[in-house]
Formats: C-alpha cells, structure tokens, sequence
C-alpha cells in the first residue's frame, strides 16, 4: 500500500471527508474513497474514520492508505453454477472462497473464476465487476453475478430497495427458546475496532428475521431472512441475542467453517421481468433431520 497525507486548508474546511479526499485525489472516483473510508484505509489525526460525511477541519492531517494497484486475472477455479442466461448467473459459492479482490487480499477470487467463460460488467470499480451483492468469505450458497451493464443496474436498484429476498440457515451456538422472533438493531464499525462491525447507536438499520429449524443439545439451527443488508449482519445479529454463529472465529471463539449458509435468493429477473428463486442445497455440515422441511419454515417466515 501507499500512503497519501493531506493537511486540511481553511478554505476546505468543512468539506465532506470523501468530498475533500475527492479534490486531493483526483484520479480516484468519489466512490472509490467512500469504500476505502469504509473500509478504515482512512485516518484524521490518529483516528480511524469510517464515516465519509465526516467533516474536515482546518490543519487537521487526513491520511489515506491506497491499495496496491491490481489487475483482474481469469484463473481457472472450481465452480458450480446454479443457473446462467444472458444476463445473469448464479453460483453456490464455497466458503473459504473471497467474491472480489480488495485491501490486502492476495488470494483467488470468485470473480477472477467467473472471468474465465465470461465478460463481466464494469460499472465504478474495475475490481467488482459484475457485482451486485456479496457473501463474506466464509459463508458459502447462492449469489447472483449480473453479465450485462443493464442487468447490473436493475439488481442494484432492487438490493438498494429491499426488494431481494434473502434466506440463510444458520447453526447457532447454545439453545434458543423462541420459536421465532425479529432483531432490530442497527449495525455500524465497533468504535474499538474499525475493521469490526458492531450494534452502533449510529450504525445503519438492520432487521433480521429467524425461525428455529432444530435444536440439539448444545446449538440450535435457525432459518433467518434478511430484511437488510449489512456487513456480517447476521453473524453480528446472533452474536448480539447470545447465540454467535457456531465457526465465527471473527465475532466469536470457533475454529472449523462458519456454519451460514445462503440457501436461497429470489428477485425480478433483469431481462424478463418475472420473479424468480434460486436454491443452494445444503452443504454436509448442516446435518438436519429428515423431517425438517426448509421450504415450510421459509413459507412461515414470509407469512
């Protein structure tokens, strides 16, 4: 990475953080910064900010740590595709497997996999293309990649408006006693960890909806549907009721893979304008009894 520093001048003072780094970088698109204010690449003083409205004052020092510059590279990986047309794809992604490049990350990813049979959009970010929504690295199931300028911009408006439908099987640690229940908290970077998420006062809202599928002995496995969408929002969600996701080794003590599972996603297909779902089975590790059916829990969930 490189360092780019910046003392704030009395006429720019008062300035949006992104809005000043924006005239200081002119290279860079304002979109650009406001995802490496984000993602803590930036400071004021000795303070990480995360906030891009942030407002700058006269001297104070802001400082910006630039990735490394990086090429997108088609590289041959395993992947299994769930549906492809068109317009749109969508995979089961593996856990363990990182969606896009970003701030020191070196490894393969799905899109650099994707790259190989496909031309992906590229809308602001050359390093995201095609990319509408994504899973963290450790969870694995469905997700949608579109492969047209248009249907890029048709799932973004409809992640934006909340209008994807979003289901996750969760195995939770400890036993959780309600049947059902709504968390409405809102999330925002942990004051003591920029790099962490947390339930901020400050943050953005966030709803999460779960069902118990099954208890055991010391877990319980939960349906959940996501009514937002927030960085590690159900990870961050269960770990705030008491019940951390069982393999979080980020929010909690887990060692293993990260027992969250998106199994399935449905939206308005960008091309055809009809509703559709897409489902990724289960993975091994999610051992359910036979009994168990997952599509009348979502039918419960929805009611």
């Amino acid at each position: 990475m490189t360092k780019s520093k910046f003392v704030v001048t009395e006429a720019q003072s008062g300035l949006r953080l992104d809005r000043y780094l924006a005239l200081n970088m002119p290279g860079i698109s304002r979109s650009t910064i406001q995802r490496l204010i984000r993602d803590a690449q930036v400071t004021m003083g000795p303070r990480v900010i995360t906030r891009p409205s942030l407002r700058v004052r006269s001297n104070q020092i802001v400082s910006c740590e630039l990735p490394k510059e990086k090429t997108l590279t088609a590289k041959t990986i395993k992947l299994d595709v769930l549906y492809e047309d068109d317009s749109i794809v969508v995979v089961n992604k593996q856990p363990g497997l990182v969606v896009h490049p970003g701030a020191g990350q070196n490894e393969t990813t799905l899109v650099e996999g994707l790259l190989v049979d496909r031309d992906l959009p590229i809308e602001d970010d050359p390093m995201r293309p095609g990319i509408v929504h994504r899973l963290d690295k450790d969870t694995s199931g469905a997700m949608v990649v579109a492969k047209t300028a248009e249907a890029m911009r048709l799932l973004k408006e409809q992640f934006a408006a909340r209008a994807v439908d979003k289901l996750y099987v969760a195995r939770v640690e400890g036993i959780v006693t309600e049947e059902e229940g709504m968390i409405d908290a809102p999330i925002g970077r942990d004051p003591a960890n920029p790099r962490r998420m947390a339930i901020n006062p400050q943050g953005r809202s966030a709803q999460s909806e779960f069902r118990v599928l099954h208890r055991s002995d010391s877990s319980t496995f939960l349906m959940v549907r996501l009514r937002t969408g927030r960085t590690h929002q159900i990870r961050i969600h269960m770990r705030y009721i008491g019940h951390t996701v069982i393999g979080d080794t980020l929010y909690g003590r887990g060692d293993g893979r990260l027992m969250l599972h998106a199994w399935r996603l449905g939206f308005t297909h960008p091309q055809r304008g009809e509703y559709v779902s897409f489902t990724s089975p289960l993975p091994s590790e999610f051992s359910l009894p036979d009994e168990i059916r997952l599509d009348e829990a979502a039918g419960a969930l929805q009611s």
